[in-house]
């Protein structure tokens, strides 16, 4: 395993008011709703999750750091695990002309909205029982999913995605390094339901045989 920060500046880029969040509405409601992964979690209100959801590029230099860091070539088969609307995987190919990609979400919503030009790529399917055989890819991602997971089906995820790697991983999910960050991560999130710290989470990796590598968001 190794740690490695490929993504952490765009977290970084969006500002947010941890008290607000917490006490602005029906935080209990909101989670809720937001766990149905529909319009109102990408394209309702704030309160519930994204706030609106649109394409504007962030995503690109992300792109560019793990095509690079990976050496990724055409031809090559990259899996996001929790891929969203795809928008990662769309500049991907924009990044590696002819690299193949394939996402896979349980968010109907989210799919039925993903970026264009990839969507064909996109299927609906769980984390935790991927549909693919051993080996497929040579870079398996996952961003910002896993911690929705509980820990039994967290253990069958991350166990997946080393599964049907057969090359590299990469695994990135929100934790802490102290009670600030915490306290902040609690206040925000909605749907998270594995709340780890960084120690934790490297000790639950090496536990499930995790070999890939992986980096956290944090809420500072």
């Amino acid at each position: 395993m190794a740690y490695i920060d490929l993504v952490s500046d765009v977290h970084k880029a969006t500002k947010r008011d941890y008290l607000g969040r917490v006490t602005s509405a029906d935080k209990s409601e909101c989670a809720v709703v937001a766990k149905q992964y529909g319009y109102d979690y990408w394209d309702g209100d704030r309160k519930y999750g994204y706030g609106g959801y649109r394409y504007d590029g962030r995503w690109n230099p992300v792109a560019k750091k793990i095509a690079d860091y990976y050496h990724l070539e055409s031809g090559q088969k990259v899996l996001d695990v929790g891929c969203g609307m795809a928008h990662l995987l769309y500049e991907l190919t924009q990044a590696v002309p002819g690299i193949e990609v394939c996402g896979i979400d349980i968010s109907e919503y989210a799919l039925q909205h993903a970026k264009e030009e990839v969507r064909g790529n996109l299927q609906y399917g769980k984390a935790q029982e991927l549909p693919f055989e051993d080996n497929s890819f040579d870079l398996v991602i996952s961003l910002a999913t896993l911690h929705n997971l509980k820990v039994y089906d967290l253990k069958k995820a991350v166990q997946e995605i080393e599964r049907v790697s057969r090359k590299h991983s990469y695994i990135m999910v929100e934790s802490y390094r102290n009670d600030r960050e915490e306290m902040n991560m609690l206040y925000w999130q909605l749907t998270c339901a594995s709340y780890y710290a960084v120690d934790e989470w490297e000790w639950l990796y090496r536990e499930w045989g995790y070999t890939g590598d992986y980096s956290f968001i944090f809420f500072e």
